[in-house]
């Protein structure tokens, strides 16, 4: 078996990781009905973490920043299905059948969705589609996102209020916001996206808070934080760097010496 794959559909993903965590970070544009065979994954979003194990079903809301690590059970390998709920095929199952937002959802972003047997049908009949054994085309596949998405408005009303809402993100508290995302690394045009500003608008508001550019103030905070983690806490530096929100270690390497006058390898050395 191959240490990790995804098989990508369309609106349908399949992944599967053996003998290794899988971790990293991403920004969920669509809303994502998932459900994990075996193994476990962790999400962090908003300050909280969300830990999913095998049997269970689960939602992400669209328009948030995640990170997540997989981890396969000993010896085994961590399996997943993820089925991606786009604003298109949401838009037409809403004129087809008059579903509407009634008042905006308030609650947390990501949660587990109780187990029924609707659901374990429904992950059931994608299985002939996920071992090879028969071709899921568009229109199929099509067909089957539709079905997840009446299957969770019948078992979960509620649901109507976050899938049948067509709002882009409305302009928040930019301060509150950059305080808990700045370690996920996207560029600028998304976090304005995420915080409801043009990118022109979100450049003048953070300066107006902060007195510094973005890109600066960015890169400030994540030295900061890696400092602590290697000085207070022991932290190795090839975790760091991805844990404060670097992508490239040399990149970081460089930035940590320039601001603090040694390599980041060295500081638990010179303690």
């Amino acid at each position: 078996m191959p240490e990790q794959s995804e098989h990508q559909l369309p609106g349908i993903l399949y992944s599967c990781y053996s003998h290794k965590s899988s971790e990293g970070e991403q920004f969920v544009p669509d809303h994502i009905f998932g459900y994990t065979y075996s193994g476990s994954s962790t999400t962090y979003q908003e300050g909280k973490n969300y830990t999913f194990s095998a049997g269970d079903f689960r939602f992400f809301k669209r328009n948030e920043l995640t990170k997540y690590t997989k981890q396969p059970p000993p010896g085994g390998e961590y399996k997943s299905i993820s089925i991606v709920m786009d604003q298109e095929t949401l838009r037409s199952i809403s004129a087809e059948h008059n579903l509407h937002m009634d008042l905006p959802y308030k609650g947390e972003s990501v949660f587990h969705l109780p187990a029924n047997p609707m659901f374990r049908n429904y992950i059931d009949s994608l299985t002939p589609y996920l071992n090879g054994s028969s071709e899921l085309n568009k229109a199929i596949s099509n067909l089957k996102v539709k079905e997840a998405v009446m299957i969770l408005l019948e078992t979960n009303p509620f649901l109507k209020n976050i899938l049948f809402d067509f709002n882009e993100p409305g302009k928040i508290d930019l301060e509150a916001y950059m305080n808990k995302n700045y370690k996920f690394n996207v560029d600028l045009a998304r976090f304005a996206y995420l915080t409801g500003r043009s990118l022109a608008t979100f450049k003048r508001d953070f300066e107006r808070i902060y007195h510094i550019s973005p890109n600066r103030w960015l890169q400030r905070k994540r030295l900061e934080d890696a400092y602590y983690l290697l000085k207070e806490k022991g932290w190795k530096t090839s975790d760091v760097y991805l844990e404060v929100g670097f992508k490239d270690f040399s990149h970081f390497s460089f930035a940590f010496k320039k601001t603090f006058g040694i390599a980041p390898s060295r500081l638990n050395i010179s303690i």
